[in-house]
């Protein structure tokens, strides 16, 4: 497929280009603001998984630009932004990076250095491993990639802040959504409009974090896998088949973004431009070490070596 039937197939990903976004992904975190003012009151806040920088480009536009835009507007006092992922990032004004896994609570510790010793108001995480299509499969390593970002959240969020993540939706979202409301009273599943219909991916909006009594970071997994347990403490099967039937779990889910907007499923004309046709932009930023380069790289290695092994099999 071409770039420019790309671009006429999803608006969204030719929407980002011309608005300065890394990714489409930046209009989720912008229609999920809209319905739930993620950012009203925030200082401090973590993007997991943030390469290759869409919703820490989000964050920076919405908290620390017009902070440091501001006529009062004091050093000490611009909002503090951490931006975490395994694979580096080209930079974003306003945005701390740091090369971690959100699955070492060692990470959190980098964190809260970062913010001088105090937490975050916000974590999001937009972060998914590759998908296999085989929707049972992905759906639970997208929840475990979910639960380690807990991890990190247990760590640095506090008392009272928001956590955003990514989610596959399936027959287990029963299990993951009360684990979460272990530590949230209030969490929604939320369906940007510019997330494809087609598409199993929502994402947890997590409210008021307000974890259990006496609750310690060390003891998250033993306390994650009694959830959904028949007995609660000594069977650690932790199925959510035990959340149906009489114990049915429903779980809030609401479509986020103007109604009458975009559709990210429907295929829209390219614009008419005056005096010619509408040119396609090439990427914000590409990435300055995807993680698929060395797999690039041993292909062409292999592709020249056969071709020479040709070239010395006609010679002789």
């Amino acid at each position: 497929m071409g770039r420019a039937s790309r671009d006429k197939r999803d608006i969204y990903y030719r929407k980002a280009k011309e608005e300065g976004w890394r990714a489409r992904s930046a209009f989720k975190l912008l229609q999920i603001d809209e319905e739930f003012n993620l950012f009203d009151g925030v200082k401090r806040v973590v993007d997991l998984c943030a390469a290759p920088g869409s919703w820490s480009q989000v964050l920076s536009r919405k908290l620390y630009l017009p902070a440091k835009l501001a006529p009062d507007a004091k050093d000490e006092n611009l909002p503090l932004i951490v931006a975490i992922d395994l694979q580096p990032m080209a930079p974003i004004e306003g945005v701390i990076q740091v090369q971690g896994d959100i699955t070492n609570a060692r990470t959190a510790e980098v964190v809260i250095r970062h913010f001088d010793g105090c937490k975050a108001d916000l974590v999001v995480c937009d972060g998914a491993p590759d998908v296999t299509g085989l929707h049972d499969m992905d759906e639970f390593v997208q929840s475990q990639l979910l639960l380690a970002g807990l991890t990190i959240v247990t760590h640095v969020l506090k008392e009272g802040g928001k956590f955003i993540a990514k989610i596959f939706r399936g027959k287990d979202t029963s299990l993951l959504y009360c684990q979460l409301k272990l530590f949230f009273p209030v969490v929604t599943f939320a369906k940007p409009k510019s997330s494809r219909n087609s598409s199993i991916e929502a994402f947890a909006v997590c409210e008021n974090y307000s974890p259990p009594e006496g609750f310690n970071p060390k003891d998250l997994h033993r306390l994650l896998e009694k959830v959904g347990s028949p007995s609660g403490v000594d069977d650690t099967d932790c199925c959510s088949g035990w959340l149906e039937g009489p114990n049915k779990v429903y779980i809030p889910f609401l479509a986020c973004g103007d109604l009458s907007g975009y559709d990210s499923d429907r295929s829209y004309p390219l614009p008419k431009v005056a005096g010619g046709t509408y040119q396609s932009l090439d990427p914000v930023q590409p990435p300055i070490a995807p993680p698929y380069k060395r797999a690039l790289e041993l292909k062409k290695a292999s592709s020249q070596g056969f071709r020479e092994l040709e070239n010395l099999s006609l010679d002789s």
